[in-house]
């Protein structure tokens, strides 16, 4: 007679099927995943003449403090209201052919009051607009 505890067998990990599940697995995760691009603005370039513009554009540079007045051309505008703006921006731009409105912010400005510019020169007919910015050189 024999007392002696059969040996238990060594346990073995299948590691073919474990890789087989995987790569089904991988599979299934590029097949569903989305592939999106972030919509960006299309913006297509001016080129520029190897001669330089004689003749700048006539500009109105409306000016916003961080604590949301207005100024422009470098005159204080009473009123914070779109239509004082509005009213400013066409008496500025009277007797000009198409001009570039210079919106320059302070960086502390409430976005409201950049808006409110926008609004002002789009009722005051003014659809050339830009921002002005520094550069971070220092």
């Amino acid at each position: 007679m024999n007392f002696r505890k059969p040996r238990p067998e060594e346990p073995e990990i299948n590691l073919i099927a474990f890789i087989d599940v995987l790569l089904v697995v991988l599979i299934f995760l590029m097949m569903s995943t989305t592939y999106s691009k972030f919509t960006e603005l299309q913006v297509s370039l001016p080129t520029a003449e190897a001669e330089r513009l004689r003749e700048r554009p006539a500009e109105i540079i409306v000016a916003v403090s961080g604590d949301g007045r207005y100024a422009v051309n470098r005159s204080a505008i009473n009123g914070r209201s779109v239509e004082v703006l509005a009213s400013a921006l066409s008496a500025a731009a009277q007797g000009q052919k198409e001009p570039v409105v210079i919106v320059s912010a302070d960086a502390a400005a409430a976005h409201q009051s950049v808006i409110n510019v926008l609004d002002a020169a789009r009722r005051a007919g003014l659809a050339r607009l830009t921002f002005a910015a520094q550069t971070g050189e220092k």
